[in-house]
């Protein structure tokens, strides 16, 4: 169901930014990307406490513990709560005033910009209230109803922005009205399901030490990844919009769009993966939450890869298809930060094994100061003359850097964890494979270029799909696959593999 979402949502998503961005043209679709980023920017204390709710809610139901249920779902609310009026006075105070005295955004619009910003505000205080339904959605692996909400609110996304056609004037404060109304009905329907099928989805403010002082520990410590992720992005963002302006953040916010539809692949997967590692280890059960590890991260580069390498191929001519007008340096940004995702690939299943252990302070520490590392250095490049594009070369450099720390500390917590077997069964037929697809690209360079892009991304994907399916599984895995097909395309015919 949540591939089947996917499908889906990113094509009515890419859709509607190319639609959203001729209706509002490039310098107000920068305003309105960058604008909205700098409430995006407080997220990440949301971040921390939804990645330690779905944690405690997925470790009860892996000790089969429905009394602890209920205090935990109280617990988290009542904290996000907290979260959220901390968020409304950092907004309403350092975030207003980084708006209208820092930013450059032209004189004509900077009213327009404050009731975005407003609206933007606005959408996220409900976001907020709305994390510990959506944890308790995925906890309970519910992913049916997870991709059916994901779907439909897309889909009205879509038709606010065909109905910006409608408004010849003010379209910037219509979009933020609109999209901030959005938020308020979904989380009316996500409240309301929660409600009726989930028993410990009970609103109420509610106080216990002994439970309140682990969650807001696990999600004190939490804080710093959904910091360096969040600060990450949308500082970067903002420092391009120091040096070069709202219309680089047009291209920037375009190259994030076609990101989130890649990595959209391997966020659905690790959906429905965390749970299963947190709760093999409530469980006890480490050789299983092993092989989760290791087959979840390899199948996350596999799906990433094999969705990203047609792009990658063909990324001018997607980006003149999709969109009306390109932006300048839209199309390094975007082949930039898909190379970034497809690193960022082999940490997702690692940093649910660590945060599963509930042990994650230095983790988050080391990990986190690694990472921020981007935004000072950054900033010294651009000064110093580099081009807009280096932003994302010091990103990956990091990436490397980090990935290569966050499995000595996955070592360090899990005694039980194998890195060899990691190398062995994960990270050397992914590396293989990458190797033989970057030679292919450079070796048939000009026949690529030559085909129509059509062909070279549909064989791009076949060849990186054969060289997964021959060198990147093993036997055992091969099985379940044939399996799995198996039974999508007949119940009756025997494959043989």
């Amino acid at each position: 169901m949540l591939y089947v979402r996917l499908f889906l949502v990113m094509g009515v998503s890419l859709y509607t930014s190319r639609v959203v961005l001729a209706q509002l043209g490039v310098t107000d679709y920068g305003i309105y990307n960058v604008v909205g980023g700098i409430v995006v920017m407080l997220s990440f204390l949301n971040g921390a406490m939804s990645q330690s709710t779905q944690r405690f809610l997925s470790y009860e139901i892996g000790q089969r513990n429905e009394d602890r249920l209920q205090a935990v779902f109280k617990t988290a609310f009542t904290i996000h709560i907290f979260i959220g009026a901390v968020i409304l006075i950092l907004s309403e105070t350092v975030g207003l005033w980084f708006l209208n005295n820092v930013m450059k955004i032209p004189s004509s619009q900077l009213s327009a910009a404050n009731v975005v910003y407003q609206c933007s505000i606005a959408g996220f205080i409900l976001s907020i209230f709305q994390a510990p339904l959506n944890a308790s959605i995925i906890a309970r692996e519910r992913m049916h109803v997870y991709a059916w909400l994901g779907l439909l609110e897309v889909c009205f996304k879509l038709a606010v922005a065909f109905s910006l056609a409608f408004f010849p004037h003010n379209k910037l404060i219509y979009m933020a009205l609109m999209t901030m109304g959005l938020g308020i009905m979904f989380f009316i329907f996500n409240a309301v399901y929660c409600r009726h099928y989930f028993p410990e989805c009970r609103f109420g403010i509610y106080f216990e030490r002994k439970l309140m002082q682990p969650m807001a520990g696990f999600a004190s410590w939490a804080t710093m990844g959904s910091f360096t992720w969040v600060w990450r992005v949308q500082g970067c963002n903002l420092i391009l919009n120091l040096f070069f302006g709202p219309a680089i953040n047009a291209a920037f916010g375009i190259a994030n769009k076609v990101n989130m539809a890649v990595s959209a692949f391997v966020q659905n997967f690790n959906i429905a993966m965390n749970p299963q590692i947190t709760k093999t280890y409530s469980a006890g059960a480490f050789e299983e939450m092993e092989r989760l590890i290791i087959f979840g991260t390899k199948l996350s580069f596999f799906l990433t890869l094999l969705i990203s390498f047609p792009i990658l191929l063909t990324t001018e001519w997607i980006l003149n298809l999709w969109l009306t007008d390109v932006p300048q340096y839209t199309v390094i940004f975007t082949r930039l930060v898909i190379i970034n995702t497809l690193l960022e690939s082999f940490i997702h299943s690692i940093a649910a094994g660590v945060n599963a252990t509930g042990r994650i302070k230095w983790y988050q520490i080391i990990v986190s100061l690694s990472m921020l590392l981007v935004l000072p250095l950054s900033y010294f490049a651009l000064r110093a003359g580099y081009p807009p594009y280096t932003i994302f070369i010091i990103t990956i450099a990091l990436t490397i850097l980090t990935a290569v720390e966050r499995l000595a500390i996955l070592k360090r917590t899990i005694a039980q964890f194998s890195v060899s077997r990691f190398i062995k069964i994960a990270v050397i037929p992914a590396s293989l494979i990458t190797c033989v697809a970057i030679l292919f690209y450079f070796g048939l360079f000009q026949l690529i270029h030559n085909l129509h892009p059509i062909i070279a991304a549909l064989g791009g994907a076949a060849l990186i799909a054969l060289l997964e399916i021959t060198i990147g599984l093993n036997r055992y895995e091969r099985y379940h696959l044939c399996t799995f097909l198996r039974r999508i395309i007949s119940r009756k015919p025997e494959l043989r593999c």
